[in-house]
């Protein structure tokens, strides 16, 4: 067995097994316990730099904590890794390796090895635009069924945790963060990616309440200012599924995205608030989205996200005010 690669909290070791090649990973010993000091200190620095109250900066602090601790149990995300392997093993250009129940264990997660390129090498064979789109298709879907379906999603999308082949399949090779999403969290957030009901201020006034990013304690001057710049995040970060296919090598979407970050960060409104603004479990949902945005980005894939079949879902939600059958 010989050391490969890094992993954020172990070491990617390859080894063989009766002619097979494997992936063993390996946890560095102390891993959880530096989680829990750290935040520790980190807390109190949070604390007096967002000028937030303990109690709302408590929900966040928690949120992060749980997701590092997560990673550090490799029984769960072995089982997290079946699971979804699994569910999303239909759909096209996507693969997955096969675990090994028997010798992994709480610090140590073995798996067939996956040949193939992590992104800054595979962008140096100079691929083709159809490889590209196969690439960023199946990565696409691969986060639609998450997300839609399984309400449950890798929510650690950087170049990393992906293998790409010059034969336009796509590999996923980790699952150490994954974030289970709950059904009244969903319906809301997700419902801003229907037109229909952005038309309805009613409902997105509701959705930001719901969601925590105005409160009623708000001033009527503060809950519009805070409410414009939530429409225009909104319709940013929705446009690619305005399109039956979208552009994601188009630099100046992107940039626009970070743009309004910038705009947002710096709002009055926000930096004097004493309350966190959102909910908890956005916070690795929008990293999730960033993120496979800012991968898409970089490959240069032009993909087909037009909204599907969960969209009559969600209207059914919010516009007819139906009951709604959940997993």
């Amino acid at each position: 067995m010989k050391a490969s690669n890094a992993a954020s909290i172990g070491q990617v070791h390859e080894a063989s097994l009766n002619n097979r090649k494997l992936a063993i990973k390996i946890q560095y010993p102390g891993v959880a316990e530096s989680i829990k000091s750290d935040l520790k200190i980190v807390k109190p620095i949070a604390f007096r730099l967002l000028s937030m109250n303990e109690k709302e900066l408590d929900k966040y602090i928690k949120e992060v904590e749980s997701k590092l601790l997560e990673e550090t149990d490799y029984e769960l995300e072995l089982q997290r890794s079946q699971h979804i392997s699994a569910q999303c093993a239909s759909i096209n250009n996507l693969q997955f390796t096969t675990y090994y129940p028997e010798y992994s264990t709480k610090k140590v997660l073995c798996m067939d090895w996956l040949e193939g390129l992590h992104m800054d090498e595979f962008l140096k064979t100079n691929p083709s635009q159809e490889i590209k789109n196969m690439i960023g298709q199946a990565m696409w879907d691969f986060y639609d069924l998450q997300v839609h379906e399984l309400k449950a999603v890798h929510a650690d999308p950087h170049p990393g945790n992906f293998i790409m082949r010059t034969d336009g399949t796509l590999g996923v090779i980790d699952f150490g963060c994954v974030k289970e999403i709950p059904d009244d969290f969903y319906f809301n957030y997700f419902a801003l990616l229907v037109p229909e009901i952005m038309r309805d201020m009613n409902i997105i006034r509701n959705i930001m309440l719901q969601q925590q990013i105005i409160s009623n304690q708000d001033s009527d001057n503060v809950k519009i200012k805070i409410t414009d710049a939530f429409i225009r995040m909104t319709n940013l970060l929705r446009r690619p599924f305005d399109y039956e296919v979208f552009d994601f090598g188009n630099n100046s979407y992107i940039n626009e995205i970070y743009e309004m970050g910038e705009e947002v960060s710096k709002m009055k409104e926000l930096k004097e608030s004493k309350e966190g603004r959102g909910s908890q479990h956005a916070l690795y949902i929008n990293r999730t989205y960033f993120g496979l945005y800012s991968i898409l980005n970089q490959l240069g894939a032009q993909v087909n996200t037009g909204i599907r079949n969960w969209k009559q879902l969600l209207i059914q939600y919010h516009l007819e005010q139906t009951p709604v059958k959940t997993n």
